[in-house]
């Protein structure tokens, strides 16, 4: 257990390294596109895809600095929606009170199962999100939703999350579920719902 929470530290400061080393570079590229933006043409095409692509990486990088990079803050609601900024997919709070403040564990899982709901999200889609800080419920809404397989197995199971680790394309889950694990929170697939619906998480600290 020890050695599995050294190896989630390590990983943890690597990726706060990486996110840095990043996001430098990035908001240096996103100044020269604004300055540019005074001399070079609106409608240009290129251009314009150009400063979307930066604005996004940055978005993304952010999200997942604050995901992947230990600890943060408590998060409120607004927050999470900037911070939500770097998904795909579209973040609906509105089944949650305006003043809700996730505490730092909470927000932290929290922003991993946001990712892990966008993976599950191949199109686009809607991201919902309803309950209270302490008992939160994340449902995915399109034609192609799916969590990924394995996932329940991971949620119950700390070594089976481990064991889960092979791909870097399908690293969102276990690493979600091990988040989860580690911070002491109660993540599971919830039973039931309508037919060809993916059933919603529940994230709980209890």
């Amino acid at each position: 257990m020890a050695a599995r929470a050294e190896a989630l530290r390590l990983a943890e400061a690597a990726a706060t390294r990486l996110c840095h080393d990043l996001s430098g570079p990035i908001g240096s590229l996103n100044q020269a596109l604004e300055l540019a933006a005074m001399e070079l043409s609106a409608q240009c095409e290129a251009f314009t895809l150009a400063r979307q692509a930066a604005a996004e990486l940055a978005h993304k990088i952010r999200l997942l600095r604050a995901a992947w990079g230990g600890d943060g803050p408590a998060l409120d609601l607004t927050g999470l929606r900037s911070l939500a900024a770097g998904l795909r997919a579209e973040l609906d709070l509105t089944g949650v009170p305006a003043d809700t403040v996730f505490s730092p564990p909470m927000a932290r899982v929290l922003l991993n199962v946001l990712l892990l709901a966008n993976e599950s999200l191949p199109t686009g889609g809607r991201i919902a999100l309803s309950g209270t800080a302490t008992d939160v419920f994340v449902a995915i809404e399109d034609l192609n939703a799916a969590w990924p397989p394995g996932l329940p197995l991971c949620l119950a199971d700390e070594d089976a999350a481990m064991a889960a680790i092979s791909n870097p394309r399908t690293l969102q889950m276990p690493l979600t579920a091990l988040l989860a694990h580690g911070h002491g929170l109660r993540l599971s697939v919830l039973l039931g719902g309508p037919k060809g619906v993916p059933a919603p998480l529940r994230l709980s600290e209890s």
